[in-house]
């Protein structure tokens, strides 16, 4: 196969499909290579897929210092095609756009900048008019859902003044609730004209224009298709509608193409991925590659997808005769309580890394949820055995990070003139995560001692004002950290005050990642991994910061309007927003991977054993509460005239169930090991389909 893709082969378009592990990646490199080999220019190359991380492995292979013109060949999502496409071609389709002031450049909304706004537009009709009131939701979460339809309008392709009247032929159960998506539409309607009005694009209005305003246009195509003539796209399957569109008239025009698809995925439904649409594509391209056989998972852990496929579709996949290899890759655990199926695992998790020698990152341990006190039992748990474990919940929002409230605390601390007071127990999170080896006792113990108000304002007093027996109590190691802290922020205070984003990139410079503060990271530590994770929420913050205040200040022309846009971004965080700052942790740790089903699967790595939890939880094949949108009526293969019953609601959770443990499966090589417990947190007990499913390989076994 790699002969296909080599220098005697490049000018084809090749739809490439196959189950992930069968090396479509691996051939798209190759022939990334072979065109630079070639001589291609590598500003004529484009690497497109639908997230930053999938663009990894192809970044990785483009910093090898044999590859010539590696550094001139762009990796990009569509979003950032969206903007840069909208850049060159703003000045001939601003005012047909309908944009107020078309001679004035665009602002480009972030995720956080666009909640900020969308906040400014739908607070006071849910104060003043109690829109959604029948609705259970936090401020934060309806905000993200009324974007997502403007999103799955955009991504889709059709007009967002259709969002309320899908969502209300489609709905099924009481009619109040048309009411409710009487109000969602009537928000859409005032947060787009309300970007119009300010030239504000959030990521919905950046795919419109691309699709609807540039797209049609000849000169964009011939500009578009001539600045990347070889196409390289990966992950196709995840990316959304639009994309496929776009890709659906660049093929053809293109001088080579690879487009990597692949089978029975489509993980990012809920994101607007539509695999349907991007399996067309294969119509466009020159020739379809089929591949068959992965290279990651082990003959026994096939017969176990297959065993597994068999429990939760026994109708429609026939039965193989699988089941005694697939017992091999298959181990089942737990206890009674909940508590009893987490001792489990961590006791079977230190059995792999003391007998079996599995490597730390070979790893991972997967929930369909992983609330705050599921991944701190488990980790405090791993901890005590000497095992680092690292996470990824990149739908958690910030404020529920130690690390990003801890720095939070002590930007309000700096900036007094913000008015944001700090109650004590807030305080004292802060120091003990700014000070290693504070606990939160002693930390506590500080914090009431040194913690005070002037004229309403946060101050601090000195540790040397400490009587000596609270200092010894306190530890005068600590204590001097904590002066250093504190004589770093009275320092700050009485200079000219920096954006908030400058203010903590100083501070964790200057102060907290030196030795003996908590985000110090040693390499010979056993909690470099705890570090590098503190490490990472605070580049990630730093991120966020900064591209809001561009966002929303970008005419900021002095510190104080720039500092000033810093208020409102804590409490915007505060009140628990989401952030799209993404800031990837420099080699990392050897340390077990403690995440959500779903984001290891979108990370593509596979790993040697994987550890399931709770699997008679139902949350494994549950969708998430999204009363104001609907991932799949609002997308392209929803006939808008159809309603979303009971029926359509199990077919699409049994469909989810399968594609999920077909998913992890492939990216197992050597053993699944599951664990339960009869009674869940709540002291309920759960009998749900995974389980099932699992119950009935064992007994054919």
């Amino acid at each position: 196969m790699q002969d296909r893709l080599n220098t005697t082969d490049l000018y084809t378009r090749m739809f490439l499909r196959g189950p992930f592990g069968a090396g479509k990646t691996t051939l798209a490199i190759a022939r990334l290579r072979a065109l630079l080999e070639a001589g291609v220019p590598g500003e004529s190359i484009l690497v497109l897929a639908p997230r930053p991380a999938l663009l990894k492995p192809y970044q990785a292979e483009l910093r090898k210092p044999d590859l010539p013109q590696g550094d001139q060949v762009e990796t990009l999502t569509i979003g950032e095609v969206a903007r840069r496409s909208i850049e060159l071609g703003w000045p001939a389709i601003a005012e047909a756009a309908g944009f107020a002031q078309p001679d004035q450049p665009p602002i480009f909304l972030s995720l956080e900048a666009a909640q900020y706004h969308i906040a400014r537009v739908v607070e006071p009709l849910i104060v003043e008019r109690l829109y959604f009131e029948d609705v259970y939701l936090p401020r934060n979460r309806i905000y993200t859902q009324l974007l997502d339809n403007l999103n799955k309008a955009a991504s889709v392709g059709f007009p967002y003044s259709e969002i309320g009247q899908r969502l209300t032929t489609a709905w099924a159960g009481k009619q109040s609730r048309a009411r409710t998506f009487t109000q969602v539409q009537d928000c859409a309607n005032r947060f787009r004209q309300y970007c119009l009005d300010n030239n504000l694009l959030d990521f919905s209005l950046q795919l419109q224009l691309l699709a609807v305003h540039l797209l049609p246009q000849p000169w964009f195509r011939n500009d578009l298709f001539n600045q990347w003539p070889h196409l390289i796209v990966d992950n196709v399957e995840e990316d959304i509608p639009v994309t496929h569109d776009l890709l659906r008239v660049w093929l053809p025009e293109s001088k080579s193409a690879v487009v990597c698809y692949d089978t029975d995925a489509g993980y990012r439904t809920l994101f607007g991925a539509d695999p349907d649409s991007a399996w067309d594509l294969h119509n466009v391209c020159d020739q379809t590659v089929k591949l068959v056989t992965s290279h990651v998972i082990s003959i026994h852990v096939r017969a176990l997808e297959y065993a597994m496929e068999h429990a939760l579709s026994a109708s429609h996949v026939p039965r193989r005769r699988t089941q005694g290899a697939a017992r091999l890759a298959l181990e089942l655990g737990g206890g009674r309580f909940h508590p009893h199926m987490l001792d489990w695992v961590t006791r079977r998790v230190a059995h792999a890394v003391q007998s079996e020698d599995i490597p730390l990152n070979e790893m991972v341990i997967l929930a369909p949820r992983l609330p705050d006190a599921l991944r701190f039992a488990l980790v405090d748990r791993l901890a005590r055995l000497g095992i680092p474990t690292r996470s990824l919940r990149p739908s958690r929002p910030p404020i529920a990070e130690p690390a990003a409230r801890g720095l939070l605390t002590l930007a309000a601390l700096a900036h007094p003139a913000w008015n944001l007071t700090p109650a004590r127990p807030d305080i004292a999170h802060a120091l003990s995560i700014a000070i290693d080896d504070l606990d939160p006792t002693r930390a506590h113990l500080l914090a009431e001692r040194v913690y005070h108000t002037v004229d309403g304002a946060p101050a601090l007093r000195s540790f040397e004002q400490l009587k000596p027996d609270l200092q010894e109590r306190i530890g005068r190691e600590s204590g001097a950290r904590f002066e250093r802290l504190h004589e770093w922020l009275d320092a700050y205070r009485a200079a000219p005050p920096a954006p908030l984003d400058e203010f903590l990139n100083r501070l964790f410079e200057e102060v907290l990642s030196q030795p003996g503060y908590g985000f110090y990271i040693d390499a010979a530590l056993a909690e470099t991994a705890a570090h590098l994770d503190r490490g990472r929420v605070a580049a990630q913050l730093i991120e966020s910061a900064r591209v809001f205040r561009q966002a929303v200040a970008p005419d900021a022309v002095d510190a104080a309007a720039a500092l000033a846009i810093g208020k409102p971004y804590i409490e915007l965080i505060d009140a628990g927003a989401l952030t799209s700052a993404y800031v990837e942790t420099p080699g990392e740790p050897q340390a077990v991977l403690v995440a959500p089903a779903y984001t290891f699967l979108l990370g593509n790595t596979p790993a040697t054993i994987q550890f399931w939890l709770n699997v008679g939880s139902p949350t494994w094949w549950e969708r998430l509460y999204q009363p104001l949108t609907h991932a799949y009526v609002l997308s392209r293969r929803w006939s808008p005239e159809r309603k979303w019953t009971d029926a359509e609601e199990q077919r699409v959770r049994h469909e989810t169930l399968l594609r999920l443990v077909r998913g992890l499966l492939r990216r197992c090589r050597s053993k699944v090991v599951l664990a339960y417990s009869n009674l869940n947190e709540q002291g309920f007990e759960e009998r749900g389909p995974l389980l099932t499913a699992v119950q009935h390989v064992l007994q054919e076994a």
